[in-house]
């Protein structure tokens, strides 16, 4: 009986020095985070598993002849111009810019509609 305590010990060592959480075919310790492949702020949350967020914020409001590009490279989005992708959208005289496409911008309009 005394032979066998050595090899259940042994046994118990490695499971609990062993990583808790495997993602993407990496082991990961409890409490550690790592930016995955494709963007997300991931932390080993084990006995659960792996918690995963988006680290990027989505633009919601641009006009309609602009479009949001994701960067994976970087891991940013950036509004550009649907017409030329290489230029940033902004604010001109001829577009008109604000929530839904109305012309001013939502806090205005907001503002607006406090004020009565």
């Amino acid at each position: 009986m005394p032979v066998v305590l050595p090899h259940i010990l042994t046994l118990i060592a490695t499971i609990f020095f062993a990583a808790p959480c495997e993602y993407e075919g990496k082991q990961f310790s409890l409490g550690e985070s790592w930016l995955s492949t494709n963007c997300l702020l991931c932390t080993c949350l084990h006995p659960i598993g792996v918690g995963c967020c988006e680290t990027t914020q989505h633009p919601i409001d641009f006009p309609d002849w602009c479009e949001a590009h994701y960067d994976t490279q970087t891991c940013q989005i950036s509004v550009v111009q649907k017409a030329n992708p290489s230029l940033p959208c902004v604010k001109s005289m001829e577009h008109e810019w604000g929530s839904a496409g109305t012309p001013e911008p939502l806090n205005k309009v907001l503002d607006a509609g406090l004020s009565r």
